[in-house]
């Protein structure tokens, strides 16, 4: 029986939401025991009213400040247990200051950055395992069921407002999230145009562009309408967290490459349209829409690498410019195509089949 435990995953908004599962299962498991999480400041932005957590903020930009910050307020404090569920020195460096009785990590060959040296239980050894079920599974190092792939984001009624006032009611929504944190995980704004276009001309859809303040996430928002011939909303900047999970929560489709926003529509149950060459989507692809996710990894590790899927290391990335090249319009128009098919046909998202369509 544990009655207090606390989570260490500060980033990045991807995995947040793939910890959320966790957090629903433990309190459906352990209904009495009292979760802490520490957090990043912005992934806080996005889930820090998660019903029945308290939340600690860790400022990974305060340097030395921001650890003796969080030690200050857990001086006295010891859990049951801890789920280190990062590999990074500035985690294990956080790991250090709490006291926990049992503290949970990653196998030996998922760890790096001396993580086996902060912790005394690991998950089990998983080969060729999605970042979700890798996470999910730390909870059975402490005699509980792997959490099953469920998830909630609270949102308040403003937020589903500022959704409403921006899709269009009569007509299917494409939204495209178009940046990841890592520049070669992008595609060319040209291409993502094209995409666009074909999805107005021929399926009647609106289209929205998002992506956050940034310089350049604003500037590839307004490329993307600039080489468009049809008309798009950039709602780039103009939206928080919760916003954007209210847009993708009532929108139709997300396209976009490896990165956070496709996760948060995966989990409020909106299927993606991935763009994957830089990175393995089996591995870190939208978990509830694998099977929409244009896959040209496995082409991409062969050609920068010289490697083979099977031969790569599990995780290895792709992140070579040209390596997004390899993905073409015809066969992001194709994805779209089979998607459209499908919905009309009254299929949902799925699993069945990952790649990219004959």
């Amino acid at each position: 029986m544990l009655n207090s435990l606390c989570i260490l995953r500060l980033s990045a908004i991807g995995d947040i939401t793939h910890v959320i599962p966790v957090v629903l299962s433990l309190q459906e498991q352990q209904p009495d025991i009292a979760i802490t999480w520490i957090i990043g400041k912005v992934e806080h932005k996005l889930i820090g009213d998660l019903a029945g957590v308290e939340f600690i903020v860790f400022d990974k930009k305060a340097g030395w400040r921001g650890y003796r910050e969080l030690r200050r307020q857990l001086r006295g404090r010891r859990f049951d247990a801890l789920l280190h569920m990062q590999v990074a020195l500035r985690a294990n460096l956080a790991a250090a200051v709490i006291s926990a009785r049992i503290k949970v990590g990653y196998d030996r060959a998922r760890s790096k950055d001396l993580h086996q040296l902060f912790i005394n239980r690991s998950i089990a050894a998983t080969p060729s395992q999605h970042v979700r079920d890798c996470l999910a599974s730390f909870l059975e190092p402490l005699g509980l069921a792997a959490a099953a792939p469920v998830w909630t984001i609270p949102l308040a009624d403003a937020d589903h407002d500022f959704a409403h006032r921006h899709l269009d009611p009569a007509r299917r929504n494409l939204v495209i999230s178009p940046c990841a944190s890592h520049a070669l995980r992008n595609w060319q704004a040209e291409r993502y145009a094209a995409l666009a276009d074909h999805a107005v001309r021929q399926y009647n859809m609106q289209v929205l562009l998002v992506g956050s303040p940034a310089q350049a996430e604003q500037d590839m928002c307004a490329a993307i309408a600039a080489a468009m011939t049809e008309p798009a909303l950039n709602l780039c900047g103009q939206d928080t967290l919760k916003q954007l999970t209210a847009l993708l929560t009532h929108a139709d489709l997300l396209v976009a490459p490896d990165t956070g926003p496709a996760h948060i529509a995966s989990a409020v149950g909106t299927d993606v349209l991935g763009l994957y060459a830089a990175s393995n989507p089996l591995r870190s692809g939208p978990y509830n829409s694998l099977d929409w996710c244009v896959n040209r990894y496995p082409q991409a590790l062969q050609q920068f690498t010289g490697k083979t899927v099977a031969e790569a290391r599990w995780g290895a990335k792709a992140e070579f410019p040209g390596a997004m090249d390899l993905i073409t319009v015809a066969d992001a128009c194709a994805m779209l195509d089979r998607w459209v098919a499908a919905r009309n046909d009254g299929r949902a998202g799925g699993r069945p089949r990952l790649g990219v369509p004959d």
